[in-house]
């Protein structure tokens, strides 16, 4: 009888078995292939929010820990992007959808600074509207933004090319680079501009398709009020202030 415990036919007898236990326990609801759990508190240093196929959708994390940019659901290294913690939104198909960031310290002889940005992004694009603020060398600044994204989509490819234009010295080279760049993905425009400015004057700056400024209501710090009208060229063609 000992050796029919542990011959093969007991074994796999017992196997069989505890399969058909575990089979009748998880269709019979007694088991369950997810489980749900309630804490006070938690600390982590990033966590993945994730879709049932593993799809990310929601990033939280440490300044450390923050990932680069998301594409179709592979991530392209961003090295600009180790200065702040937040949150990176992604849409259904694991792309990059806007998102949260914000930092602040203070250095020893340079004084307090802090940032905070909050976007949303066009499909397969960049940023259409952006809610920011600052504060750098005593200088304060805040205001949404609206901007009207480029018409091609962002592929690895193209984060590259944009991150080795960034990396090459200051000089002739590099704006010819920028140019070539350009020219070859038409970049898009700020639109539109509402919030207060470094000089303490808080205004609205409107602007046409091709990102020039056309139209500005300004209320300055001493809060004289001016509305200015701008040609292509960016001349004032008109002017009307509060002592007209």
């Amino acid at each position: 009888m000992v050796g029919f415990f542990s011959s093969r036919r007991f074994l796999a007898i017992y196997s069989g078995c505890l399969t058909i236990i575990f089979a009748i326990t998880v269709l019979a609801g007694f088991a369950r292939p997810w489980q749900s759990a309630s804490f006070d508190q938690i600390t982590v240093r990033r966590m993945n929010v994730v879709e049932p196929d593993g799809t990310v959708r929601l990033i939280v994390s440490d300044k450390a820990e923050f990932p680069g940019l998301y594409l179709h659901g592979k991530e392209v290294q961003r090295p600009d992007r180790g200065d702040s913690a937040g949150m990176l939104f992604v849409n259904d198909e694991g792309t990059e959808d806007g998102g949260l960031i914000y930092g602040g310290s203070k250095e020893v002889g340079a004084g307090p600074s802090s940032f905070s940005h909050l976007s949303f992004d066009q499909y397969d694009q960049d940023q259409t509207l952006v809610l920011g603020a600052s504060l750098e060398g005593g200088k304060r600044t805040s205001g949404v933004t609206v901007n009207d994204v480029a018409g091609f989509p962002i592929t690895p490819e193209y984060v590259a090319t944009v991150e080795r234009v960034k990396m090459m010295p200051q000089g002739a080279e590099r704006s010819a680079a920028w140019a070539r760049l350009n020219e070859n993905y038409p970049p898009g425009a700020e639109r539109g501009f509402f919030g207060r400015q470094k000089d303490d004057s808080v205004g609205m700056r409107l602007s046409d398709a091709a990102g020039h400024v056309r139209a500005v209501l300004t209320v300055k710090a001493d809060g004289e009020p001016v509305l200015q009208f701008m040609n292509v060229e960016g001349k004032v063609t008109k002017e009307i202030s509060g002592e007209n």
